[in-house]
């Protein structure tokens, strides 16, 4: 039995009460239960870094316009579900002023989340085209969203982009868009897990492959701004948050209130089409709807279908936090810059006893310090890194659950208190020990 700072016997009955074949294949959500779990019955306390939850306080410019918007009895109003003509108009006009890209109010719609916004974009995309019914994910990405598929019982494709970046990447787009399958392409940018970010050459090549094929990206912005290497921010000012935009013709912006706002629970961002995406018309759409351009049938058959719109109240609380952004009188970005702060903390003590980043460069610039982290140690898979690290009391999600090729683990820096910098060093000084 081993010297583990959480209770050897007591752990080992917990994760075997689970019953999973292989631990490493254990989503978020089992994590958390297991860690929990063993919080509770040893009353020892853990290092949560598997959930992707924001750890900061939501901006009060949302909470006060959505306080406001009840107290006029917004609740009792169903919500236009087009979305509210403020938060259309406001989130139009902080895409141009944070990313410099066009997009008219009516092509930018509420959604309760990106989580609902890819799945209504996938939902979609896939009914396009007949034949066109695979989408391809560029790993690693956000677990859930490969759920989201198997739900609908469409079809995924997917590679680790590790191996391929830079020139590469458009050589292995063209691998799968040649087979004439794909609907669309979708990644997160900054990158959950890895953090690293595309360059600018690579989003012209993803452009470039989806226009020749004719395959729709969906970009997945819900780390806005927060490759805080650049000194993105300002409104109406460069750098701007890179994008496909830029490039693309056929693309949808996925834009989260959860993580740059803090506003997670109130479910909340805004899915913007591109102007021609939204109002192109499809033979597939035509044949199922009768009609409709793919902007109309997203918003009137596919979110109408899924939710009959979008939290009444929170909708002004995103439209008050974009105004205040675009107008200069909200710096959204030095609140969670706090995240990059940790990450840097947290990869020094990792790393000096003896773990290793995983992705550590953007091609030949060091990773940045932010939201996530990819660890692993010599000699383990990212399984049993995974298992093991629980003994420690620190939690952490399998990259193989992320679609990465690589053996290791992703960390979320959101949940990490003050006191847990110390705490984390005495664990991994016993891990280390328990290892050599």
């Amino acid at each position: 039995m081993k010297n583990t700072p959480v209770d050897y016997k007591v752990t080992k009955e917990v994760i075997e009460s689970y019953g999973l074949p292989d631990f490493g294949k254990a989503t978020i959500r089992e994590v958390v239960a297991i860690s929990s779990q063993l919080e509770e019955l040893t009353k020892t306390e853990f290092i949560h870094m598997e959930m992707g939850v924001p750890g900061l306080k939501p901006a009060q410019i949302g909470v006060d316009a959505e306080i406001k918007a009840l107290q006029n009895g917004i609740a009792s109003v169903y919500p236009n579900i087009n979305g509210a003509p403020e938060l259309k108009s406001e989130a139009s006009r902080f895409i141009k002023a944070f990313i410099d890209i066009d997009i008219d109010p009516e092509c930018c719609v509420p959604v309760t989340g990106s989580m609902q916004g890819t799945y209504a974009s996938f939902l979609t995309c896939g009914q396009c085209v007949q034949g066109k019914d695979t989408i391809l994910f560029i790993d690693p990405g956000f677990p859930v969203q490969k759920q989201q598929i198997v739900v609908m019982s469409y079809k995924y494709e997917s590679f680790d982009v590790y191996e391929y970046r830079g020139d590469k990447l458009s050589v292995k787009l063209e691998e799968f868009l040649s087979k004439g399958n794909i609907a669309a392409i979708i990644y997160s940018n900054p990158n959950n897990p890895a953090w690293f970010c595309f360059t600018e050459n690579e989003l012209r090549s993803i452009a470039q492959m989806a226009n020749k094929y004719d395959t729709i990206v969906i970009e997945d912005l819900a780390y806005f701004a927060m490759d805080f290497r650049k000194e993105l921010g300002k409104p109406f000012e460069p750098p701007y948050q890179s994008t496909i935009a830029k490039y693309a013709d056929y693309y949808i912006l996925q834009i989260s209130g959860s993580k740059a706002f803090s506003y997670a629970g109130q479910r909340i961002g805004v899915t913007a089409v591109s102007n021609k995406l939204y109002h192109r018309t499809y033979p597939g759409l035509i044949q199922r709807y009768g009609g409709g351009t793919f902007g109309t049938v997203y918003i009137h058959r596919v979110l109408y279908a899924l939710s009959s719109g979008t939290s009444h109240s929170a909708q002004f609380a995103l439209a008050a936090m974009f105004k205040a952004a675009s107008d200069g009188t909200f710096d959204f970005i030095t609140d969670v810059k706090e995240y990059g702060r940790r990450a840097k903390k947290l990869k020094k003590i990792f790393t000096d006893y003896g773990f290793y980043i995983v992705y550590d460069h953007d091609l030949d610039e060091p990773i940045a310090d932010g939201f996530y982290f990819t660890i692993t140690y010599p000699g383990m898979t990212g399984s049993e890194l995974m298992k093991e690290l629980i003994y420690y009391g620190i939690s952490a999600i399998s990259l193989g659950t992320t679609g990465s090729n690589q053996e290791g683990l992703r960390a979320c820096t959101s949940f990490i208190k003050d006191n847990q910098y110390e705490l984390l060093e005495e664990r991994l000084k016993v891990f280390k020990e328990n290892h050599l």
